[in-house]
């Protein structure tokens, strides 16, 4: 039975019932020496309490989004096919064109909770040796005759950790809010893509590629991409692409912007930080110059030159804010970066109600070159 459907749901709350009814009906008909009778009332006592955390559990985690299986809350969630040392690049020092190739087969997500509209398949990235489903979600305007043949921009979008690729349309309601601001203009038609970023079970990836281990980098900077524009009208380059994210995934799209200013034109995160030892899953955090080189700041102070890279950043004072300000001060032209104080708590209710504001921030990046009016070239190393 799966972890997030409605029926194992229903039947935690069926169990939840009958553990508080039975010790109503049962407590005084306990028969046996005293020991046994406390000892069964005990039992009644626990499985109580039990099923009720059980239930408590599945509810917030239907609702947040957290384990989309059995096998990552126990932690063999392991989507890894093979880690090769990929080198300062992500692409083996090679040019990664791809060549031809036939579009991944995607069908209706089978999740209600995601919506309307959100179509999934499975990916297995040719260079990062990642395995993991990817969601995508296409705007009113994809199908409309004006805008047949036309390309659109595309924001990736990261969930936090854990957490899974179905978070964004399902916990954050996405597509729900942003559909009638593209139907009005008041957003513009972006393709969302969200992919797997729990790829270690247990272990945070830090989207980060570390040989032998991972390749999380090269397969959200590149592979996913790559099959996006293979299969859809997507925008190619970074004119096109932006990423976004909240809490752990906020970290991964500052990263990734700052890392990639050739893939990626900006980048939204909220509630994330800079510094991955605020992750203490990350296995970024736990090797000290690991630690150092996937810090957004860090990457941001050594750059050979300012990326032209443009960050909107949220957080409370101890929740991102900080790590924004400090962000924001060590930028410099092109580079911008806009930092917005919220209230409210690390919480998906919280992010939730950001997404407006983001995705109107991110149309503004966008409107100089108003990227889903035509095709641009594939930039260099996608």
């Amino acid at each position: 039975m799966s972890l997030t459907g409605t029926p194992f749901f229903l039947t935690a709350i069926a169990a939840t019932v009958v553990a508080v009814i039975l010790p109503l009906l049962l407590w005084g008909r306990v028969a046996g020496p005293a020991p046994l009778r406390g000892a069964a009332r005990l039992c009644m006592v626990l499985t109580a309490q039990a099923t009720a955390v059980l239930t408590v559990f599945v509810a917030v985690n239907n609702s947040n989004g957290l384990y989309d299986s059995w096998s990552d809350l126990l932690g063999r969630g392991h989507h890894v096919v093979a880690a090769p040392d990929l080198g300062p690049d992500g692409l083996g020092g090679r040019r990664w064109d791809g060549g031809p190739r036939r579009p991944a087969d995607f069908a209706p997500a089978r999740d209600r909770r995601m919506g309307h509209g959100v179509i999934g398949t499975q990916l297995t990235g040719r260079v990062s040796g990642v395995r993991g489903e990817v969601y995508v979600w296409l705007p009113p305007q994809y199908d409309e005759p004006a805008y047949r043949g036309r390309h659109f921009p595309v924001v990736e979008l990261l969930s936090g950790f854990p957490g899974t690729a179905k978070a964004w349309f399902g916990s954050l309601d996405v597509q729900t809010q942003l559909a009638p601001l593209m139907a009005s203009g008041e957003v513009a038609p972006f393709i969302l893509v969200s992919p797997r970023t729990s790829l270690l079970g247990n272990r945070d990836t830090g989207c980060a590629n570390v040989a032998g281990v991972v390749n999380a980098d090269t397969w959200l900077s590149v592979d996913v991409p790559k099959m996006v524009t293979d299969t859809f009208r997507a925008q190619h380059g970074p004119a096109g692409w932006a990423v976004a994210g909240y809490s752990a995934g906020a970290h991964c799209a500052v990263k990734l912007a700052l890392e990639h200013p050739d893939r990626y034109r900006a980048a939204a995160g909220l509630s994330g930080y800079n510094d991955p030892a605020a992750e203490h899953a990350s296995i970024t955090a736990k090797d000290p110059m690991l630690r150092r080189v996937n810090n957004p700041l860090w990457i941001l102070r050594h750059a050979g030159s300012p990326p032209r890279t443009a960050l909107f950043l949220s957080g409370a004072p101890r929740d991102g804010y900080r790590d924004g300000l400090a962000l924001r001060d060590a930028a410099r032209a092109p580079t911008t970066v806009q930092v917005v104080p919220v209230t409210g708590g690390h919480s998906r209710a919280v992010w939730r109600k950001q997404v407006p504001d983001v995705f109107t921030w991110l149309t503004a990046q966008f409107a100089s070159s108003a990227p889903y009016a035509g095709r641009t070239a594939p930039a260099k190393g996608i």
